[in-house]
C-alpha cells in the first residue's frame, strides 16, 4: 500500500511540474524576452531556462543580419527632374527588448526613417549630382540615419542605392549626351592620329634634309620592291635622272622589233 502510495505521489508531483514548469530552448542566433505577469523581465541569452508555466513567459526574437529592399521612391530632385530611387540595407537587431517593448514594428520604423533620409539627400542635388555621386550617397544615408535607428533597438550595417530610374525623355537626353561625348571622343582620338603622322612627316622630311643619301636608300628599296620593269628616279641634286632597266621578260625585244642596220 505504502508504494502504491508513494507512486501516486510521484505521479502528481509529475504532472504538477509539468503543468507549472515549462523548458525553453533559445538557440544561439536568438535572444529570448522574460516576461512575468505581463511585465518585461530582462532579455536572456542562448541556453535551456525553465520557467513558471502560469505566470511566466520567454518571446524568442531571431537577431541574425537581415536584408531589406526599399523599391520604386519617387523623389524629385533640386532642379525638378522626378526619379524613383531603390535603396538596400542590411540590419541587425542589437536590442530585442527595445525593438519588441518600445516599437510597435520596427521594421515599418527602419522603412520609414531611411524614406526621409532619402528624400532628404535626393531633394538637395541637382540630377547630374545625383548620378555622379550615387556611390556616396550610402554612407551619407547611413550617418544619418544610424542614431535614430539605434533608437529603435536596431543597428544598421551598410545601406546603398541599388538603382536610379529616370522619365523617358530623360533617358533619351542622357543617351544624346553619351552619344555626343563619344564622338567628340573619337574626332578627338583622329586629331591625336593625324598629328602623330605629321610630326613623323616633319621628322622625316629633317632627317632627309641634314642626310641626302637617306632618300637615295628609300628609293632604291622601293625599286627592290616594285614589280614594274622601268623605273625612272629623280634626285633633288642631281641634274640628271637616273634611268634604271630591270630584266624584261624573254621576247621582249623581238616584239619590238630588230634595230635597222647601219649601211655600208
Amino acid at each position: 500500500m505504502e508504494y502504491v502510495i508513494a507512486a501516486l505521489v510521484a505521479i502528481v508531483v509529475v504532472v504538477l511540474v509539468r503543468l507549472t514548469l515549462r523548458r525553453v530552448t533559445v538557440f544561439e542566433y536568438e535572444q529570448g524576452l522574460r516576461y512575468r505577469g505581463g511585465r518585461f523581465a530582462g532579455v536572456v541569452g542562448p541556453g535551456l531556462h525553465w520557467i513558471y508555466r502560469p505566470t511566466t513567459m520567454i518571446r524568442k526574437v531571431d537577431v541574425r543580419p537581415r536584408f531589406v529592399s526599399l523599391g520604386g521612391q519617387e523623389i524629385l530632385s533640386s532642379d525638378g527632374v522626378t526619379l524613383k530611387v531603390t535603396i538596400a540595407a542590411r540590419y541587425e537587431i542589437a536590442d530585442a527588448g527595445i525593438a519588441i517593448n518600445k516599437v510597435e514594428n520596427y521594421q515599418e520604423a527602419l522603412y520609414l526613417t531611411l524614406q526621409l533620409a532619402l528624400r532628404e539627400i535626393v531633394s538637395q542635388a541637382p540630377i547630374d549630382e545625383v548620378l555622379a555621386r550615387r556611390d556616396q550617397f550610402g554612407e551619407r544615408l547611413k550617418e544619418l540615419t544610424t542614431a535614430e535607428i539605434e533608437t529603435y533597438g536596431l543597428r544598421l550595417l551598410s545601406v546603398n542605392i541599388k538603382d536610379i530610374m529616370f522619365p523617358g525623355e530623360i533617358k533619351k537626353m542622357f543617351a544624346q549626351v553619351v552619344q555626343a561625348q563619344k564622338e567628340g571622343q573619337a574626332a578627338l582620338e583622329r586629331a591625336r592620329g593625324e598629328t602623330a603622322a605629321l610630326r613623323n612627316l616633319a621628322n622625316a622630311a629633317q632627317l632627309v634634309d641634314a642626310n641626302p643619301a637617306l632618300m637615295r636608300l628609300r628609293l632604291l628599296q622601293q625599286l627592290s620592291n616594285s614589280s614594274g620593269h622601268t623605273i625612272v628616279l629623280g634626285f633633288p641634286d642631281s641634274s640628271m635622272p637616273l634611268a634604271v632597266r630591270r630584266s624584261e621578260p624573254a621576247g621582249t625585244r623581238e616584239d619590238r622589233g630588230a634595230e635597222p642596220e647601219k649601211p655600208a
